[in-house]
């Protein structure tokens, strides 16, 4: 009797696991039946958006496995996702669903960021649970972008964000990704951090905090990028200087270019470093469009045509050519790279606004993901990158 309960009980566990495994699978595969179909693109922002506010209030997890058999074995070992990695979710559904409600009055939106709002910060504007990392800077940015709120009321946040931005400075100046990562200098944390600090540096007149996201653009520039071609390695290590992981890491380069049009776009015309990263915005526009594909697309390795396309890279790098665009010098060739990017991303859409074929999360220096789907971050830009079209009058 008690082999018997054993074995249903085995039985049973097996089951479990093996529906796991399968359902994801076979909802992806449903879910990309009739996938881009999309061809006003009114209608794929409202798709898109409607995807958006679900997420923001239910963000899926995001897995750091790429595994795809025994998932239920990750999930009780704590390996299928991290609090850091939602951060930088939450944050580009954010900053899209702000670029929607300026040009949208939709009460709903509105109410739902609210309510995201809500559970994020505590009645004194501080972080109900403060960030460790300095991933939840971006989320922090993308607070600062919202019109219809009081944004003073979460200077307690800002502030609590700051600090731990200055707990992260190395020796020689600049940001770590990590504490326990000292000797490295990552390619992300230009996008993490780059944007809020210029932003909260010109709202509460703090200048160290603009200097020191101008140091992190321009030290990556010397140590990190591909002579002769201006691309990002993944990192660099700050003694030796040597460049580590890839070049042409697709995310990589999104990551940069978030990080120098946000902080460009923050700074007033009359700044002195203004025209320090205007210089930049048009050498990297001018580089990365070498690497744009037929499609539209940016691959996951943006200098190989073979390696697959990357949603992630291309919602990311149209959003900077978007931006990029108002610099007259490169308007026209921008706005065409912007454009296209745009016209490829509504072909990856599921039918039910998901858009899809997203890398997955990297797992460190050079060790990067061959799983691709839904990623709420290029949920988020494509929002972004839409709406801008539409205030910019270029749709």
């Amino acid at each position: 009797m008690i082999l018997q309960i054993i074995g249903l009980l085995f039985l049973g566990i097996v089951g479990i696991v093996i529906l796991i495994d399968i359902i994801p699978i076979f909802m992806d595969w449903l879910s990309r039946i009739h996938i881009g179909r999309f061809q006003e693109k009114q209608v794929w922002n409202k798709s898109i958006t409607n995807v958006g506010i679900k997420w923001l209030q239910s963000t899926p997890k995001i897995k750091v496995t790429d595994q795809t058999r025994l998932v239920a074995i990750d999930m009780l070992q704590g390996n299928y996702t991290k609090n850091a990695i939602q951060y930088w979710q939450e944050a580009s559904l954010l900053l899209g669903l702000a670029g929607y409600v300026k040009n949208n009055p939709d009460k709903e939106i509105k109410q739902g960021i609210i309510r995201f709002l809500d559970s994020k910060f505590n009645q004194q504007g501080d972080w109900i649970n403060r960030p460790k990392h300095v991933d939840a800077a971006i989320l922090a940015y993308a607070v600062m972008k919202l019109d219809f709120v009081d944004i003073d009321r979460y200077k307690a946040a800002l502030d609590s964000t700051w600090e731990l931005i200055r707990e992260h400075i190395g020796e020689e100046g600049s940001v770590t990704y990590r504490k326990f990562m000292k000797d490295y200098r990552y390619v992300d944390t230009i996008g993490f951090i780059c944007p809020f600090l210029v932003a909260y540096g010109i709202r509460y007149g703090h200048e160290e905090c603009i200097e020191l996201a101008v140091k992190q653009i321009r030290t990556y520039e010397e140590h990190g990028m591909l002579e002769g071609y201006y691309i990002p390695s993944h990192a660099y290590q700050i003694n030796s200087k040597v460049p580590l992981g890839l070049f042409g890491w697709g995310r990589g380069l999104g990551w940069f270019a978030i990080g120098l049009i946000d902080a460009w776009n923050e700074l007033p015309q009359e700044h002195v470093y203004k025209g320090v990263l205007e210089t930049s915005v048009k050498r990297f526009a001018k580089a990365a469009i070498q690497f744009q594909q037929d499609q539209g697309n940016w691959n996951w390795t943006v200098t190989r045509g073979e390696s697959r396309p990357d949603s992630s890279t291309t919602a990311t790098l149209g959003w900077f050519m978007l931006n990029a665009s108002q610099i007259t010098e490169i308007s026209e060739e921008c706005l065409v790279s912007a454009k296209k990017a745009t016209n490829y991303l509504m072909k990856v859409t599921r039918r039910n606004g998901a858009v899809d074929f997203s890398q997955g999360d990297t797992k460190d220096i050079g060790v990067y993901s061959m799983l691709f789907n839904i990623l709420p971050f290029t949920q988020g830009f494509c929002i972004r990158m839409m709406n801008s079209q539409i205030s910019y009058k270029v749709v």
